[in-house]
């Protein structure tokens, strides 16, 4: 079998609403789903705000990897974070998933960056494990959080009777 990872491009959106689509059923997360081709359009491949890899065996494709840069104050170093990762379940085993998780950590190292990071669930041991071959280790004593819906907008309204200050003044809040 002939794997290759190449890059993604806007024809590629309905593989991509495809794969969003399984990795969804595979985590059980269906509702959340309400991605559209016009956001992948626009964030994607107007505003770059991710890159996406494809992994093509014998030439169709079986597979994706979202990601985009990140940046950390300890070592002054970018590193990626990978978002999502998912690879056809008929095609697992073939290579593609590592093949991915490989150009990730080479486009790292070619653009200098310390590190590819990314969130796994708790009971997804076939992932667990197959980040575990790769020699990925989970970082102890850290949870991630998600801030998002009506919680994320309660938190970033502007409230009249909060006041800013200027730097050096004390805070007053009401």
């Amino acid at each position: 079998m002939n794997v290759q990872i190449r890059f993604a491009q806007a024809q590629d959106i309905p593989r991509l609403l495809r794969f969003i689509s399984g990795l969804a059923v595979y985590q059980h997360m269906e509702d959340e789903v309400a991605v559209t081709a016009e956001l992948l359009q626009k964030w994607l491949f107007e505003h770059k705000m991710a890159e996406v890899l494809l992994a093509e065996l014998d030439g169709k494709a079986v597979g994706f990897a979202l990601f985009f840069p990140t940046f950390s104050a300890f070592p002054g170093l970018p590193g990626l974070y990978l978002q999502d990762l998912f690879v056809d379940p008929e095609c697992r085993g073939a290579g593609c998933g590592r093949m991915l998780m490989q150009r990730l950590a080479q486009l790292a190292v070619e653009r200098g960056y310390g590190s590819v990071e990314w969130a796994c669930l708790d009971w997804n041991q076939p992932s667990i494990d197959f980040y575990g071959s790769l020699g990925a280790k989970p970082m102890p004593d850290w949870t991630n959080y998600h801030l998002t819906g009506d919680a994320l907008r309660a938190l970033g309204q502007t409230d009249a009777d909060r006041r800013c200050c200027a730097p050096g003044e004390l805070t007053v809040c009401r």
